[in-house]
């Protein structure tokens, strides 16, 4: 293995070898297909107007507005009612001059009418319970120019304005936007494709009970979890044991199939390493970071790879430093980025080796203070609880060995 890296030769490495994953074609996708959290490759125009005719934005009674120009307070305009109209398909009559149709929300507006007067204006106060048809009057308390409550075609929207800007995160609000303007299809980048392939002869999966010796895979469902997190997919996910063969298959299939290859294990100084006996157009190097030490990059069958330690909390602090935000960036996401806490106990750190350390947020702090942040756990790569329990990792530098409570740290969010 190659003398030791820092931890951001690394990261530049790792970001120059993945950079061509950024360059990501678009595809149409159907709008009630798993769009959330995905992005708006190019702008999304509406095809027609929002709304698409005049309608009603309250429930009440659709008037002209001379006719009820009098109507105050002490001063009612009392009106005959001459029907109804529904939020429901058809064209309603035209109004007659001096007449109300009852109105409700949505529902288109009579041609002659170019006011609704609300029925809380009304002597009717309320439509709730109202049975067998609208009444034959109605008294207006307060009256309403012209073009009060009534939604005009276009208003929101004109055909041909941009509804989703390129570079949108897509959430349920951009959803239904699309969706009021009669758009089914969405033009959105292409996630990025990685295999998460977990070696060991000593792992099951989670449905079967361990042997001697064996112990459940953790790294191939957190990763993938993970690679979906930072908007890509998972096109192939696998536990191999430690036999070449099998590993070597694997490894083409996911090369295959996938944009990146992402391994765990097998990275090393053991006798029975054999991603590196694998794949020798990886570089495989330590990085001098505790814990996720073991690191590899390189190529499989032409794709980019990257070989993660096989102990979890290793592997899951490897994909926080190295390759989440590549991923995002890829995926046209910003990145999550580092930042500041102080620390709420004194830790110490090897010398020599940039500690990452699992913290929880251990309270709030002043306006325009750091957070707070108390350590949880150890520093062993194989603790899982305190991952779990952890918010972020704190950052300690490679050439610090003691940090008091309230020192300055920086912290990459979990």
């Amino acid at each position: 293995m190659a003398d030791r890296v820092d931890v951001e030769q690394h990261r530049a490495d790792v970001a120059e070898l993945l950079a061509p994953l950024a360059d990501r074609p678009h595809e149409e996708v159907a709008l009630h297909q798993d769009v959330l959290g995905r992005v708006v490759a190019r702008d999304v125009p509406a095809p027609g107007a929002l709304p698409r005719f005049r309608n009603s934005q309250m429930d009440g009674f659709a008037v002209r507005a001379e006719d009820v120009a009098a109507a105050a307070p002490g001063v009612p305009v009392t009106l005959p009612v001459a029907g109804e109209v529904a939020a429901a398909p058809g064209r309603p009559a035209p109004l007659e001059p001096g007449t109300a149709v009852r109105i409700m929300t949505g529902a288109p507006v009579p041609a002659g009418a170019d006011a609704v007067v609300p029925v809380e204006d009304t002597d009717h106060v309320t439509f709730n319970g109202a049975a067998g048809g609208p009444a034959s009057t109605v008294t207006v308390v307060r009256g309403r120019g012209a073009g009060e409550y009534v939604r005009e075609p276009g208003s929101d929207v004109a055909a041909g304005d941009v509804v989703l800007r390129a570079g949108t995160v897509l959430a349920p609000h951009h959803v239904a936007a699309a969706a009021a303007c009669g758009i089914t299809r969405l033009p959105l980048l292409a996630p990025v494709s990685v295999a998460v392939v977990s070696t060991g002869s000593e792992l099951v999966p989670a449905d079967r009970e361990p042997g001697p010796g064996q112990v459940w895979d953790a790294n191939g469902p957190a990763l993938e979890a993970a690679v979906r997190a930072a908007g890509a997919r998972v096109g192939l996910r696998v536990s191999v044991p430690d036999d070449p063969e099998i590993l070597r298959v694997a490894l083409e299939r996911a090369a295959a199939l996938c944009d990146l290859v992402l391994t765990t294990g097998g990275v090393s100084q053991g006798a029975y390493e054999v991603v590196k006996d694998a794949l020798p157009e990886v570089t495989f190097r330590s990085v001098a970071m505790q814990p996720g030490g073991p690191q590899g990059l390189g190529r499989v069958g032409g794709r980019p790879a990257l070989t993660f330690p096989g102990n979890p909390v290793s592997a899951q602090v490897s994909f926080v430093v190295f390759l989440r935000d590549v991923l995002r960036a890829a995926g046209g996401l910003p990145p999550v980025g580092r930042g500041t806490a102080v620390l709420d106990g004194a830790v110490t750190s090897p010398q020599g080796r940039r500690q990452l350390l699992r913290g929880r947020w251990a309270g709030g702090a002043a306006d325009g203070a750091p957070r707070r942040v108390a350590v949880v756990g150890g520093p062993g790569s194989h603790l899982v609880a305190s991952m779990a329990a952890a918010d972020v990792l704190v950052d300690v530098p490679a050439g610090t060995t003691t940090l008091d409570a309230g020192a300055e740290v920086s912290v990459w969010p979990l």
